[in-house]
């Protein structure tokens, strides 16, 4: 981003010029100069900022059925949604967690390797207050959970991954599977320390509790998929291809539909002194040829040339010619 100067700076480097503190070509010279942007190798960059774009858009539909999903099981206001979708180290992840919290940890077939959900524990412990019939307050002290608390955990966000599942279905179908729940990060070694992680974090308010449920997705992971996280395929996902069945459906009920054919034996123009003055037996010329076919229209449109004839005593119409779509009927005055 420019830097942009305000008016005092500006004052004060006009006058620098203008007394000779500061030479014009020597910041010509600076500004020429090869800017060099420092590369931290343990940061590497594996995520363009294309791939964030579509993470990002990804799991602001995770975090809304997150908290449709929440809100029906925890019969209170839930409220999520996507603060920061940032790539870095695993092992700075690590160290940014508290030494006591929630770890989800999972795969998602077809995928190849474990990610974490990682929730606060003021979230976690005010979702398990408020399934146990309290009022959704995180306690003062956070404890190691019992065995039913931790049962209870499992449940509620096994069943919370079919949103990830859903959130993903424009890129890859997969299936998330809870494989383990820990609450100490140290105990937590899903890739090596200097792995990039793509890290996603969700605000929650439960209630007045507020808290981040961070979602950790290591490269190793989804790189196979890295193509897919592209724009041009996102928008080419979003055209979705007929099921042949819907095909059938809609060829059956365009085929009950009706339209109106009208057959013109000719046309013709007279006054409106001719038209009043018309009687049994006046025979009006048609601008039409006797051996030129007959104009047939469906709806307004031109689409056939034809005979006139009867059948069965009463008159028809036979089709000699089909015409191109889009033909116009033209007449000469």
């Amino acid at each position: 981003m420019v830097d942009v100067l305000s008016q005092n700076e500006i004052d004060a480097l006009l006058a620098a010029l203008s007394s000779g503190e500061m030479d014009a070509e020597e910041l010509k010279k600076e500004e020429t100069q090869k800017k060099i942007r420092v590369y931290e190798f343990k940061r590497a960059v594996r995520f363009s900022k294309d791939h964030i774009r579509s993470l990002t858009r990804i799991h602001e539909n995770f975090a809304r059925y997150l908290t449709t999903y929440f809100s029906a099981q925890l019969r209170t206001f839930v409220q999520i949604s996507v603060v920061d979708v940032e790539q870095l180290p695993y092992d700075e992840f690590i160290r940014s967690i508290p030494k006591m919290t929630i770890l989800n940890i999972f795969e998602a077939d077809p995928l190849e390797g474990r990610m974490v959900l990682e929730v606060h524990p003021n979230v976690a412990y005010a979702m398990l207050d408020r399934l146990l019939g309290g009022q959704g307050v995180a306690p003062s002290k956070i404890n190691a959970l019992t065995e039913i608390e931790t049962t209870i955990m499992e449940r509620i966000f096994s069943r919370a991954f079919e949103s990830l599942q859903e959130a993903w279905k424009t890129i890859i179908d997969i299936s998330p599977r809870m494989e383990a729940l820990e609450t100490n990060p140290q105990f937590m070694q899903i890739v090596s320390p200097n792995e990039t992680i793509a890290l996603i974090s969700l605000s929650t308010k439960i209630g007045d509790t507020t808290g981040m449920i961070n979602l950790c997705i290591p490269h190793v992971v989804i790189e196979p998929i890295m193509p897919r996280l592209s724009v041009h395929h996102w928008f080419v996902s979003q055209k979705k291809t007929r099921a042949p069945e819907e095909i059938e459906v809609l060829k059956q009920r365009v085929s009950k539909a009706t339209l109106p054919i009208v057959c013109e034996l000719g046309q013709s123009s007279i006054s409106i002194r001719e038209f009043l003055g018309l009687s049994i037996g006046d025979v009006i010329s048609l601008k039409k040829p006797i051996d030129q076919g007959l104009d047939i229209k469906v709806g307004d449109k031109l689409k056939f040339i034809g005979s006139p004839g009867s059948v069965k005593d009463r008159m028809a119409v036979q089709i000699d010619e089909i015409l191109t779509e889009g033909v116009e009927e033209g007449y000469d005055e």
